[in-house]
């Protein structure tokens, strides 16, 4: 052991997972509760305790990387701080107005989510910046001076410049921002052609006050962190996941926070495919399983699905573009990834009409679900897998955490199988079910949704109730394999030491295919290309090797949307566009199921992915933190079809060997996998657990009747 070693923690909602890999491999692992709402203080705990444990010296960490849900949480809890917005005269109710979508159909009395600013702070100034460019109205710096006045005495914390058609032209806008550093120092400044220079004015402008309106908790937020590390004498480097996958420092995130808002989510994904890409698997639809939420996305031909667009503080988010609405527009690049309020924490209960729902409501890290002991009443998901028999009824996390079955089987007894007339396993099977369903919807909403079938991808399962579900999830998507890495509770944290810094760039560039100068795009591309260089270089001086990726956003002439089509390297020709142009007609049949054949097509943004290949391999040997628990048989219920059946209790080494038939439980330290009867499970030569799905028979029920 050098003692050299780097960190990643993945906060969740319920829990925060810790992994340090060291130099030569180890790989140590530590699983606590999250300690909202300074969420700082759990990574400190637990990575105080995790050193201590292993004889590691706080000098020793070199880097931590980490994953937060700060920002998603001051949107949804409408926590961030006072915000302002200046705008062009005539567009101060672009908030309000939104894109005038209903996401619930037939709702009329459907309300969208309040501005994150206030009309009154919502001011004008006189200027005007014409679709090309040009200069229609000259910037009144007076007005810009007058609106400053008024905000100085509102005790304003951020401010939001947004302008008409500053992407084409940026000149009002930056010395608008001049104006106000000059007028309000220290003042959180966020200049839309700085966030996002592309066009639609709603989403632009959405964006751009999203990253003012939680630019100063997120400062905040690691500014309490770097207090918690320095009292433990830890001067590592910090960085943080991206939506989009990459990883960038703390000094860039504090600039554009609002690419952390999906932070926690992509780092799973990020680990799910580098095991996928280690184990030859191209296509697999990776499944994350926690406290409070589900989350699915498509890992494709070997690449992960990435989306332009998307929508946050409207709750859980199936990533569809025909369900819009509950939430704020983000158009910021993040994985394409569905989530659902389903996780092992949600809440079952029943509605006026006697109907069994679970979620979205979560018992949290506080209380927590009642087998904890904690003071949680009402039952949830983990409450049901434990009277099921699928988690250990004594302790969880290596012992970490006592279960309580009485309690568990209590609150399920008196909430759900009385007024229901059910037995207790019934009762528990039937929440099973149920959460399993509403899981079912964000893995359709990644593959079917996308013109995908997922029969034709492998399940892989992580989380810490991922696994316990997977098997029969697949079986009802009529999937044929799933997938469990090791440390599959912790994978999310693993995937943050696989990261490698990214840095995504967006100009608009609006213009006919047909009639487009191939020099004009290499152009815009190259000046992109420096801007992300001059980023990483910066942040990421040590990196052996920089990737440049470059993108276009076309659409059919007269479309709304367009779709992401890879762009080739070099200078650019007419054959190139013309073949970007067929790439596009294929995308397009293939996503909708037509393509328009002779339809003139356009280019809207050009887009450039720049990374630094940093992220190194975390290998399957790992020293787990916590008491082991020891295997034993015990009843486990799976359904009225097959009753309560006595299965076996191994460890995932126990499974070397021969493929062995479900039922099977292997009870790990972070997670429980559930094989059931008819299935088999072996391991791979990366120590997966690879689960052959056997379809039920069509007589059978679907084990709950």
């Amino acid at each position: 052991m050098d003692g050299k070693c780097r960190v990643g923690v993945d906060i969740g909602g319920t829990f925060t997972d810790i992994v340090v890999v060291e130099s030569n491999g180890l790989c140590l692992t530590k699983k606590v509760s999250s300690t909202p709402p300074n969420f700082a203080l759990g990574i400190a705990n637990g990575l105080r305790e995790l050193l201590a444990e292993n004889n590691l010296s706080p000098q020793d960490v070199q880097e931590i990387i980490h994953a937060t849900t700060v920002a998603t949480n001051a949107i949804i809890e409408h926590k961030g701080a006072k915000t302002a917005l200046l705008t062009t005269r005539g567009f101060r109710d672009v908030l309000e107005f939104r894109r005038g979508r209903i996401p619930d159909l037939y709702n009329l009395f459907y309300t969208p989510p309040p501005p994150l600013v206030e009309r009154r702070l919502r001011l004008e100034v006189d200027e005007r910046i014409g679709a090309k460019g040009e200069v229609v109205v000259p910037l009144d710096e007076a007005s810009v001076v007058a609106a400053v006045d008024r905000l100085r005495g509102d005790g304003v914390e951020a401010v939001a410049v947004v302008l008409l058609h500053s992407y084409q032209n940026p000149r009002h806008e930056r010395r608008v921002g001049e104006i106000l550093r000059d007028h309000l120092p220290g003042i959180h400044l966020s200049i839309s052609a700085d966030i996002l220079p592309e066009i639609r004015e709603y989403e632009r402008t959405s964006t751009t006050v999203i990253n003012a309106y939680i630019g100063p908790l997120v400062k905040e937020y690691f500014a309490s962190l770097q207090e918690q590390l320095n009292a433990m004498q830890i001067s590592a480097r910090l960085l943080t996941m991206q939506s989009n996958g990459g990883i960038m420092s703390a000094e860039e995130t504090r600039e554009r926070p609002v690419a952390i808002v999906e932070s926690g989510p992509a780092a799973g994904v990020i680990g799910a495919h580098r095991i996928a890409q280690r184990a030859g698997f191209n296509n697999v639809i990776a499944f994350d399983m926690g406290g409070t939420t589900a989350k699915a996305s498509m890992i494709e031909n070997g690449e992960f699905s990435r989306s332009t667009e998307t929508e946050v503080g409207g709750g859980p988010s199936l990533a569809s573009r025909l369900i819009r609405g509950r939430g704020y527009a983000l158009n910021f690049p993040v994985l394409d990834i569905a989530e659902v309020g389903a996780g092992g924490g949600s809440l079952a209960w029943l509605d006026r009409g006697a109907f069994l729902k679970v979620g979205p409501r979560s018992a949290g890290a506080v209380p927590g679900p009642v087998c904890y002991g904690a003071g949680g009443e009402d039952p949830t998901v983990t409450d049901a897998n434990v009277v099921l028999g699928f988690i250990n009824p004594n302790s969880l996390a290596g012992g970490a955490i006592k279960v309580r079955t009485d309690l568990a089987e209590k609150a399920i007894s008196e909430r759900v199988a009385l007024p229901l007339g059910l037995t207790l396993l019934d009762a528990a099977r039937g929440i099973y079910t149920v959460a399993n369903e509403s899981m079912i919807r964000a893995i359709k909403a990644i593959s079917t949704h996308r013109g995908r079938d997922p029969r034709d991808f492998a399940l892989l399962a992580f989380g810490g109730s991922g696994p316990i579900h997977a098997v029969e999830l697949a079986r009802a998507l009529e999937m044929k394999m799933v997938i469990v890495p090791p440390s599959p509770g912790l994978l999310s944290a693993v995937g943050l030491l696989e990261a490698d810094m990214e840095y995504h760039c967006v100009q608009t560039y609006l213009a006919s295919t047909v009639d487009l100068e191939p020099s004009g795009v290499s152009e815009v591309f190259q000046q992109l290309e420096n801007r992300a260089r001059e980023v990483l270089t910066r942040d990421a001086s040590k990196a052996e090797q920089h990737a440049i990726n470059r993108f276009a956003d076309l659409r059919y002439v007269g479309q709304t949307y367009e779709l992401t089509i890879p762009v080739p390297a070099g200078a650019l020709t007419r054959q190139d566009l013309a073949e970007l142009s067929e790439a596009f007609g294929q995308e397009h049949e293939r996503t909708y199921g037509h393509r328009a054949g002779l339809e003139p097509t356009e280019i809207v943004n050009l887009r450039l992915i720049a990374r630094a290949l940093v992220g190194k391999a975390v290998n399957g040997s790992q020293q787990v933190s916590g008491k082991k628990t020891q295997p034993a048989d015990r009843r486990v219920y799976f359904g009225s079809d097959h009753g309560a059946v006595s299965a076996p209790v191994l460890t995932r080494s126990q499974l070397s060997g021969e493929s062995r038939q479900g039922p099977v439980i292997v009870e790990e330290y972070d997670t429980t996998t559930v094989v059931p009867p008819g299935c088999g499970v072996r391991l791979d030569d990366w120590n997966n657990m690879v689960i052959e799905v056997q379809p039920v028979d069509k007589g059978q029920s679907n084990g709950w009747r």
